[in-house]
């Protein structure tokens, strides 16, 4: 078993039709045989090509496999529940975002956009700070590619009180290492009443190796499953949520190489997280998150002096798990049955009001939003990697909004939960166009 990251170039889809029917049946020819697309990223575009990078799972013989099409599959809403006004906040990761791209940096971001929602919907990379995760109250933690399926209208939230955190630890040749691990559960345990039924020393390691793909991105690639699989099928009554805490294999210079470069190079951890629970989240239908365990004495010695701000969470950190076990404690349960994603208290696609991303950022949760008529906010400010005309998709009038900075988004979405038409604030404001009729000679008799 296998998790790894492949590119391709797609021509861009015929104006009218659906952009997801035509990426499902492009990318299905792209993928090698065997393999099952986890995640998709639109890394360029233009007129003609959508330039693509692909997390992509090969289960080989094991029977772990996650159902064919499952990223691509898509059910259109039919009305909107505007009862609530849930906003769904996405930054993803690897992608060197400039708010959001580090430790937790867009913590602050969440919690102003989430004073103007009655619901924020966030993954790991908008709050996890290593050992620190202060998550707006009212937000809804969920993995990366549960928020996209959300969207994508296939699955539902439903809020719990807590859940059974299990958490699964790398077998780590240096007992200080898993010592810290233990101790951050007992921590969340006394602090917190984090409800853990245990904490699993894995017997054989699991693989993770940081790298960047062409466009820049931080992925890499995942191996040494099996076992892992072994003990999640084995203790499945026992939890309701995973953590997973283990070492990610990192040149020893990456290290002193991002944290001395001011926030410029792009946090070469989080790709390969993300590509290990968007895996596990899409077999295993539960939350799931991923802390990095040091991988030796030298590297918690490294001499880091005092960072950019938006990596200082990682550098006063030791076991980068508290942030994950807080998530965890209350991700929602996710819900797969279609009947009971129509029971009360379920969120849906119905339910999303509003998309917030950074400018330029393309992959199925935009063109999901998109599909479903959900309004799009894309931030200027949060600078990225990624180079997309937003612009450029086939938008229903006043669908995107492009904003320069998350002040200006928390302002739009007041707007749209008022019930306001965002550019009447606005000055100048222009009069609303005139346009003379003609009725049609075949009704005139003409």
């Amino acid at each position: 078993m296998r998790v790894s990251e492949i590119a391709f170039g797609v021509p861009v889809p015929p104006r009218q039709c659906s952009v997801l029917d035509w990426l499902a049946r492009e990318t299905a020819d792209r993928l090698p045989s065997g393999e099952e697309l986890v995640r998709l990223v639109i890394t360029e575009s233009n007129t003609e090509v959508y330039e693509c990078e692909a997390t992509i799972y090969q289960a080989g013989a094991d029977s772990h496999r996650i159902s064919p099409g499952l990223a691509m599959d898509f059910c259109r809403r039919q009305s909107e529940n505007t009862g609530q006004f849930n906003a769904a906040m996405l930054i993803p990761t690897g992608i060197g975002a400039a708010i959001g791209g580090h430790a937790g940096d867009a913590t602050p971001v969440a919690q102003l956009l989430a004073s103007v929602c009655d619901t924020l919907i966030v993954h790991p990379n908008v709050v996890n700070a290593s050992d620190i995760n202060e998550m707006p109250a009212n937000a809804l933690y969920v993995e990366g590619s549960v928020l996209c399926r959300l969207i994508m209208g296939t699955i539902g939230l439903q809020p719990v009180r807590s859940n059974r955190v299990l958490v699964l630890m790398h077998p780590h040749r240096d007992r200080i290492f898993t010592d810290l691990t233990i101790n951050a559960v007992n921590a969340a345990r006394a602090s917190y009443g984090l409800n853990c039924p245990g904490i699993i020393e894995l017997e054989s390691q699991l693989v993770m190796s940081p790298a960047f793909t062409g466009s820049e991105r931080a992925a890499g690639s995942v191996e040494g499953l099996d076992h892992l699989f072994h003990l999640l099928d084995k203790h499945r009554a026992d939890y309701d949520a995973v953590a997973i805490a283990s070492v990610i294999s990192t040149p020893l210079h990456y290290y002193s190489d991002y944290f001395w470069s001011g926030g410029d190079m792009v946090n070469p951890w989080g790709g390969v997280e993300s590509m290990l629970t968007h895996t596990i989240s899409s077999l295993y239908d539960l939350p799931s998150a991923h802390a990095p365990m040091l991988e030796s004495q030298d590297v918690l010695d490294i001499e880091t002096g005092v960072v950019d701000p938006r990596m200082a969470a990682e550098v006063i950190s030791v076991s980068f798990l508290q942030c994950v076990l807080k998530g965890l404690q209350r991700s929602p349960r996710i819900v797969t049955d279609r009947e009971t994603m129509r029971e009360p208290g379920v969120l849906t696609a119905r339910d999303v009001s509003c998309l917030v991303i950074p400018d330029h950022c393309l992959g199925l949760p935009t063109f999901a939003a998109l599909e479903q008529g959900i309004p799009v906010i894309a931030v200027k400010e949060n600078k990225n990697l990624m180079q997309n005309d937003l612009s450029a998709l086939p938008w229903a009038k006043g669908q995107l909004h492009t904003v320069e900075n998350y002040w200006e988004a928390a302002g739009v979405l007041s707007a749209l939960r008022a019930g306001i038409d965002p550019s009447s604030v606005r000055r100048p404001l222009r009069s609303v166009p005139v346009e003379k009729s003609r009725t049609p000679s075949a009704l005139t008799g003409a």
